[in-house]
């Protein structure tokens, strides 16, 4: 399968005949033909396109949290708010170099940010990060 460009819009290829070709969108599931002269094959992977389908937040969730604990992390700070390392030191089983390593990875990725929590350094939820674990509820 092949990604096209039409109008501003990517498809994926789903036949080819001589005038038109049959194109898939995989955000609203709608298939249609469009014709040959009118699409530029874009040479996007077809797969990274139809993971467009879900939304933007649920990606990076999907795409960054590689492990019940990271995302068993990332439930904690939606439901009891910021916390600080040392909260989360006491309060897990996880030792100070996996919960940094999970933290930085988190940061990257755009689900968590430092906080001050009572004085002490800790970590809250992003906004991108509240809103995927709100769509895969």
């Amino acid at each position: 399968m092949r990604t096209v460009e039409h109008g501003g819009d990517r498809y994926l290829l789903v036949k080819q005949s001589g005038e038109s070709s049959l194109v898939y969108d995989p955000e609203t599931g709608e298939e249609r033909y469009l014709p040959n002269e009118e699409l530029t094959v874009t040479g996007d992977s077809p797969l990274e396109l139809a993971a467009e389908a879900v939304p933007e937040a649920s990606r990076r969730i999907l795409t960054a949290v590689h492990s019940e604990q990271a995302l068993g992390l990332l439930v904690e700070l939606d439901e009891r708010g910021p916390m600080s390392v040392r909260e989360v030191l006491g309060a897990y089983d996880l030792c100070e170099s996996d919960l940094h390593g999970l933290f930085g990875e988190l940061r990257a990725a755009g689900l968590v940010t430092e906080a001050d929590v009572a004085g002490e350094r800790g970590y809250r939820l992003t906004d991108l990060a509240r809103e995927g674990l709100a769509e895969l509820r």
